[in-house]
């Protein structure tokens, strides 16, 4: 059993922060944004895993009223140096139990954070709690990577996903329980508690897109568009991420 709260710790909410670059560039977090703003159409928005607000906060700005949940305590007391609960309520706990509300036309999960999900079950769960918080015709949005099993050597479960001045992610697979491990290794002189090299590891389930319909059809979802990214780029075969959208079942 993984220890969520102790993965998700105060470093980690410190070191998930990293404004204008990765994640929360200009050009990934804007185009992010216009697009769940526009699937709200006008409606609440509820974000499973709101973390520290990367996402949550600039669609608050542009105009969506957001509420969250998310697990870790760190990552909330994170969020609340920069809004209060007036302005995004967030209710602590499991993205699939946790109660958020009624009525909402949108719910999302980005950055591939129900792979933090390990097992089948669970990811199933989430969907269901999706559509417990939606409207009739709301829906549920969900941005994950594609495994890229294709790049594993014959016998070397593992590949270099990136290495770059001061960090090097190194992923290592169990394809039999679709499980991988993320080793984040950073280095360099700029580590805030001096050491020289600092390691994490983070466990994810992976989800081929097809399981996840299917996942989303036993919640009473049906898939309304899938894309390769947020600007809506067609998704092939090659593409190493996906948006999709799920509509629930009703008017709307």
């Amino acid at each position: 059993m993984i220890d969520q709260q102790r993965l998700w710790d105060e470093r980690a909410a410190r070191d998930y922060d990293t404004p204008g670059e990765g994640m929360f560039a200009p050009d990934v977090l804007d185009r992010t944004v216009e697009r769940l703003a526009r699937l709200a159409d006008g409606g609440r928005a509820l974000e499973f895993a709101i973390g520290t607000g990367r996402v949550a906060i600039p669609l608050s700005a542009a105009g969506v009223d957001v509420s969250g949940i998310e697990l870790s305590h760190a990552m909330i007391a994170r969020l609340r140096e920069k809004v209060g609960e007036a302005e995004i309520p967030v209710v602590q706990g499991d993205m699939t139990t946790t109660f958020a509300g009624r009525d909402f036309s949108l719910a999302f999960l980005v950055f591939n954070t129900i792979a933090n999900l390990l097992t089948q079950d669970e990811q199933v769960e989430c969907f269901r709690n999706a559509a417990r918080h939606l409207r009739p015709g709301g829906r549920f949005v969900v941005e994950l990577w594609v495994p890229q099993l294709r790049s594993l050597a014959p016998g070397h479960p593992g590949t270099v996903e990136v290495s770059r001045p001061g960090y090097l992610l190194v992923d290592t697979y169990d394809t039999i329980r679709q499980l991988v491990i993320s080793h984040h290794v950073r280095f360099g002189p700029d580590l805030a508690d001096g050491s020289d090299a600092r390691m994490s590891r983070t466990p994810q389930r992976y989800v081929w897109p097809g399981e996840l319909d299917l996942m989303a059809r036993l919640a009473g979802f049906d898939l309304e568009a899938r894309w390769a990214d947020w600007d809506g780029e067609q998704f092939t075969a090659d593409s190493r991420s996906h948006v999709s959208v799920y509509r629930l079942a009703g008017p709307g």
